[in-house]
């Protein structure tokens, strides 16, 4: 990789853990702390936004992007927005503080809701290509 790519990563990432950040706080105060809806929500969205993203972006895709563009958004918005490593550790808590039930909650609708939602955003992204 190129040292620019490096910086665009980085450029992305930082706007990506803004985002996160914001968010989570903003669905904390919705919801309370509880349950880690802002994390499950965040993880939801970019994995909607990396397969629908990577889709349109492909070399074979409609709207092919540099490699640079690419690392952009799917390294570093979407490295930098989702929160597996929270997810986590959220997860971890949950279960050591006697809520065996809530951390696999968690588990079972951050897999399936954001695989989910990675095949909808690539679906979403190729369906004009289909016709």
């Amino acid at each position: 990789m190129r040292f620019l790519t490096y910086l665009w990563i980085a450029f992305g990432g930082a706007l990506g853990s803004v985002g996160r950040a914001w968010l989570a706080l903003v669905v904390a105060r919705l919801t309370g702390p509880q349950f880690p809806w802002g994390t499950i929500l965040i993880n939801i969205q970019g994995s909607f936004i990396i397969g629908l993203f990577g889709a349109l972006t492909a070399a074979d895709g409609p709207y092919p992007a540099p490699a640079d563009i690419r690392a952009f958004v799917m390294v570093g918005i979407c490295g930098g927005f989702t929160t597996f490593s929270a997810f986590s550790l959220q997860t971890l808590e949950l279960a050591r503080d006697g809520r065996p039930l809530q951390a696999a909650g968690n588990v079972a609708l951050s897999v399936v809701l954001c695989l989910l939602a990675v095949w909808l955003g690539y679906t979403a992204a190729t369906l004009g290509r289909r016709a």
